[in-house]
């Protein structure tokens, strides 16, 4: 029931609902006021005839009889009504809300092992397609409508960096925290909340610069990339290797290779990288050291902490 309260409160005072239903009140106790002292009735009466009035009732037992109480009835007609008709559709609409929030929220309780996207930037249209058919639990954080998704996609309206809103998505039972936004400030309090909350699900954070990227590194979270820097290297290489962006996309979009991790063997530690052979139809790509990417042109020698990025075919057993 608290959880209730507040979160009715942090909506209607976002929206400035709350003011305007104060302000209603106590335009109608003005009037009441004012209906009472130049109508000579009782303060009771004019209440009673300032709520009939603004709520357009209007039995007509009570009415002006003057000039001045008439024109005291236009105020209030031309004041408190259309007020209240605001005021009251807001807190309807934040109740259906909230009501809404908790059947999702029943629904996000039976999710396991999905993907949790934390805000919004316009690349989130793009990558989408590929999220969706990898993944077939998602679920987006982000606030406001966003009308470039599809309609039927799952969204909790909310501000990714408030506790209360992560908390909807169940970051701890998540497989994987993807984080983006429109700003690199908006990814780094995103990523170090969600970090804080689930601090044993994957994060994946995608920056603009490669200085918002490295900063989250050094707090730790290391699985980051400068989405400028990715596009930037991408069309530099391939300005001097024609075919190296469809190398790229061959490599991230084929339904026969797949990319796969996996700890370097016991019989290839404290070897070359160049003694491996790879069982079935495998090939070495990089060494994970320490989450520092070592390629096979350096030739390192294997360590036990290290682990293999192989390119390997869908069926296959590494």
């Amino acid at each position: 029931m608290p959880f209730l309260i507040l979160n009715v409160w942090h909506r209607v005072s976002r929206h400035q609902i709350l003011i305007l239903t104060i302000l209603v009140f106590v335009i109608m106790f003005v009037a009441a006021g004012l209906f009472a002292l130049t109508q000579h009735v009782s303060f009771f009466t004019g209440i009673y005839w300032a709520v009939t009035t603004v709520t357009t009732v209007g039995y007509g037992d009570v009415t002006p009889h003057n000039a001045a109480g008439r024109v005291i009835a236009m105020g209030t007609m031309l004041t408190a009504i259309p007020l209240a008709g605001v005021a009251f559709g807001g807190w309807t609409a934040s109740l259906v809300s909230i009501h809404l929030r908790k059947v999702w929220g029943l629904a996000m309780n039976k999710m396991h092992r999905h993907l949790v996207i934390l805000g919004y930037s316009p690349i989130l249209v793009h990558i989408l397609p590929d999220l969706s058919a990898r993944h077939t639990e998602l679920v987006l954080i982000a606030p406001g409508d966003i009308n470039a998704l599809p309609t039927d996609f799952p969204h909790i309206n909310g501000d990714p960096t408030h506790p209360h809103v992560l908390a909807q998505a169940h970051l701890p039972e998540a497989k994987q925290i993807v984080v983006l936004g429109e700003t690199d400030g908006a990814v780094l309090m995103t990523a170090i909340e969600a970090h804080r909350i689930a601090p044993e699900t994957p994060i994946f954070s995608i920056t603009h610069s490669r200085r918002a990227a490295q900063t989250l590194k050094d707090l730790g979270l290391m699985h980051s990339v400068a989405s400028q820097d990715l596009l930037g290297h991408t069309l530099a290489t391939s300005l001097e290797t024609p075919h190296a962006a469809d190398f790229f996309v061959a490599l991230l979009t084929s339904t026969r290779a797949v990319l796969r991790e996996m700890p370097a063997p016991d019989d290839v530690l404290h070897h070359p990288l160049t003694d491996y052979v790879p069982p079935g139809p495998a090939t070495v790509l990089a060494v994970i050291r320490q989450n520092r990417v070592i390629l096979p042109t350096d030739n390192p020698v294997i360590e036990p902490s290290d682990t293999l990025l192989l390119l390997t075919a869908q069926d296959a057993t590494t």
